[in-house]
């Protein structure tokens, strides 16, 4: 089997040649049996047997818009005797969608326009069966059919539009950008996809590779200056740029970034500014600007005095936004001292670029001269501020002190003072009109107010819209007119247990009065009274005194207050004193000093008790009163029955209402049977009727408890009360109040003491802790006396 195809259509002959001879040409595929080939005058030749198919590629145009289905090719086997009974059958990649094969002759045909971009070539599979058997006759093999490109795609740049800047003053040649072009078409066959580039737009500034698509600056020194935007237009144009290929371009808009190739420059050699003689020091008086034709950082400039009489009196600065130098005041100006001043102002470039040096000097210089002008200006005052000074409790009228304006034109006009009334302070001075002499207006007090601020100003008399201020502060001198008092109310305190001499307080003093009328504190008693038996004052030399006792012992008792008047006296001119009296408490302390309790206590003594006692006892003896009235009472009540009645039919409640009256109520309860278990045996009773047995005697009762084991009988007793049919059919309780055996240890009690003082040391017992604090007390002052 033969397979042919033809390659364009001017093919068609040689396509038609192929099928007539079966010759096998380029871009066909044969096929073959085995056969044995007869020539006449030579005997048959038996071959080896041969492969049926060899293969070549198949190749069909794309974009094919023809009416008819574009021929591919020819299937054939040499089975094929021409009588239809082999079947072509082909499958694989768009096999009968794109692809059909005449099953008969074994043609295959293009129906659809193939792009080549979007597939390269198809995989197909040859089979040739017996139509009637459906066997092959052949074995499955595998063809490709390839996508044969035309030029049918321009080249595009896919990142165009493109901006980019270059500095200025760049080198001729100087790479700007490099554009790229691509083109969908094969590269692998003929010229379809060979791109070269050239320039529409931007000669003679630019030019662009043919082969890379690198732009370039085609001149020297492009000033951006004088111009600085550029719009390029670059052209891509397949086969190799010859006639009839296809194109695409691009616009390349390039911007000449800015160097510092030009230097400031000031538009005038002089300039005159006016100043009057009013500007405030610091103030803005002027501004100056130098061009610069460069942008940014390039044209950023620094602006300063050189030179000039006016450099001391003048400063200039830079203002980052607007490139100005602000001259400023840096010393106020006098019309009447100096009229014009002269300056030399330089702009110099701060960013500079070395590779145009050769443009500079990257500076200039201009020359301003200043004209001071004459303004009538207010008063001016001798001093900027004023302290003066006046005494406390000074007449109204004294004076203070002077403030003295004048006139710092040539006109010297006459000056007017007054005080602004702004403030309460401004109401306790006057002031003269024309001398300018400050009085009071009120009596001062240091101790209120030792500063007081006012301002004066002063007016032209001629023009007293001119006003100028002045601050003037008053200090309030002393005088020793408060007398010393005693810092603080103290609470001093006195132990009772106190020893002569002991201080139980240091006390100091104030003055409202400054250090010089009042430092100096000197401390005494009452020299009118009589001396003082309980306490003492001594002055120590250092604006403090000491309280000393003058004896041993005091008392709550007998006196818990006391009373001290103490005379101060300070150290100014003249002298002034104050008295004072100390409220001392007695009060209860620790060994140590520490006070423990300052609030008298009521507790038996030689006078007898107090009042307090007296009460307690008294409540104490009602209470027992009333105690014994209910007890009695009680014991009277007649008792009720256990059982309230024969008709009480409330299912057998029994009601037990009999409390007892405890261990010495022997009429509801014999305790005989409970303190002497021996005796028990005979007096067995119910516990809800009242026992008719006699009393046993008490020493009968004791020698029993000796002799008997009361656990043996608390347990036998327990046995006959579960065993007992007659006891009643509820609980009862039996109590055995037998406490055993008398204590070895003797009595305690006080009762059999000796009333005689004892030789005994009590110290001891201040150290059982607080409860023990009064007796031990007690025993302390007897001890005491007794010493004494």
């Amino acid at each position: 089997m033969r397979i042919t195809s033809c390659i364009c259509p001017v093919l068609v002959c040689l396509c038609f040649v192929q099928r007539c001879y079966g010759a096998a040409h380029h871009g066909s595929i044969k096929v073959t049996r085995n056969q044995t080939k007869h020539i006449e005058g030579e005997t048959e030749v038996h071959h080896r047997p041969k492969r049926g198919w060899v293969w070549n590629q198949f190749f069909v145009l794309e974009e094919h818009m023809g009416p008819d289905p574009q021929y591919v090719g020819k299937l054939h086997s040499n089975s094929d005797k021409g009588d239809g009974s082999v079947k072509y059958i082909l499958t694989g990649e768009g096999a009968g969608t794109i692809f059909i094969i005449d099953d008969t002759t074994g043609d295959i045909h293009s129906t659809k326009s193939l792009d080549r971009e979007q597939k390269t070539h198809y995989v197909l599979h040859a089979q040739a069966i017996d139509r009637r058997t459906n066997k092959p006759l052949e074995p499955e093999s595998e063809f490709i059919i390839k996508v044969q490109d035309i030029n049918d795609n321009a080249p595009k740049f896919t990142d165009g539009p493109y901006i980019v800047t270059v500095p200025e003053m760049s080198e001729m040649g100087t790479s700007v950008l490099q554009v790229t072009a691509t083109d969908a078409d094969d590269p692998t066959y003929g010229n379809s996809a060979r791109v070269v580039y050239s320039i529409l737009q931007g000669q003679p500034y630019f030019s662009v590779d043919p082969k890379t698509g690198v732009i370039r600056t085609a001149l020297h020194n492009m000033d951006r200056e004088a111009r600085e935007h550029y719009s390029v237009v670059i052209q891509a144009k397949d086969m190799a740029g010859q006639v009839g290929g296809l194109s695409g371009s691009t616009t390349v808009n390039i911007t000449l970034t800015d160097v510092n190739d030009n230097p400031p420059r000031f538009p005038q050699k002089h300039y005159q500014l006016y100043v009057p003689e009013s500007a405030q020091v610091g103030s803005a008086v002027g501004k100056i600007k130098a061009n610069d034709a460069d942008t940014g950082s390039n044209a950023d400039m620094k602006y300063t005095i050189i030179n000039g009489d006016g450099s001391g009196v003048f400063s200039i600065s830079t203002d980052k936004e607007t490139r100005e130098g602000i001259l400023s005041l840096k010393k106020p100006l006098n019309y009447e001292k100096k009229k014009s001043y002269t300056l030399n102002i330089e702009g110099a470039n701060t960013h500079l670029d070395f590779r145009f040096s050769h443009l500079g000097p990257f500076k200039d210089v201009t020359m301003l001269k200043i004209i001071v002008g004459d303004v009538d200006e207010p008063p001016l005052f001798t001093m900027p501020s004023y302290v003066m000074e006046v005494y406390e409790n000074a007449k109204i009228g004294t004076p203070v002190g002077t403030v003295t304006a004048q006139d710092p034109d040539a006109a010297n006009s006459l000056v007017r003072y007054f005080i602004d009334h702004n403030t309460e302070e401004d109401r306790y001075f006057t002031i003269d009109a024309s001398t300018g002499t400050i009085k009071t207006a009120k009596i001062f007090d240091r101790e209120e107010t030792p500063w007081y601020n006012i301002t004066v100003a002063a007016s032209e008399i001629d023009n007293p819209g001119l006003v100028s201020h002045v601050p003037v502060g008053v200090r309030i001198l002393d005088v020793n007119d408060n007398p010393p008092e005693l810092a603080r109310d103290y609470d001093v305190v006195v132990c009772e247990n106190a020893k002569p001499g002991q201080v139980i307080q240091t006390i100091t003093a104030t003055d409202k009065d400054n250090s010089a009328n009042g430092a100096r504190f000197h401390f005494s008693l009452d020299e009118g009274l009589s001396l003082n038996p309980n306490f003492t004052l001594r002055n120590n030399e250092d604006n403090t005194a000491s309280i000393l006792t003058r004896r041993r012992r005091y008392s709550r008792t007998t006196q818990d207050t006391y009373y001290l008047p103490v005379l101060i006296s300070d150290g100014g001119v003249p002298p002034l004193s104050s008295s004072s009296t100390l409220t001392i408490r007695v009060c209860a302390c620790e060994r140590d000093g520490r006070v423990r309790t300052c609030h008298a206590e009521a507790f038996l003594s030689s006078a007898g008790l107090s009042t307090g006692a007296l009460i307690a006892i008294l409540l104490c003896i009602v209470i027992l009163l009333a105690i014994v009235v209910l007890f009695i009472t009680l014991r009277r009540s007649k008792k009720e029955p256990l059982i309230i009645s024969e008709e009480d039919v409330r299912e057998n409640v029994v009601t037990y209402d009999d409390e007892g009256g405890g261990e010495e109520d022997t009429e509801a309860f014999d305790i005989t049977a409970l303190r002497n278990p021996s005796a028990a045996e005979e007096l067995k009773y119910r516990r809800d009727v009242r026992p008719e047995a006699k009393p046993v005697s008490r020493h009968h009762l004791s020698s029993s408890l000796d002799s008997i084991d009361v656990q043996e009988f608390i347990k036998q007793r327990l046995a006959e009360a579960d065993l007992d049919p007659s006891v009643p059919p509820y609980d009862s309780l039996q109590t055995y109040a037998y406490e055993g055996h008398r204590s070895e240890a003797g009595s305690i009690s006080s009762l059999d003491s000796t009333t005689t003082h004892s030789d005994q040391d009590y110290n001891y017992l201040g150290d059982w802790g607080p409860e023990f604090k009064k007796l031990a007390e007690l025993y302390g002052e007897i001890e005491s006396e007794r010493t004494t």
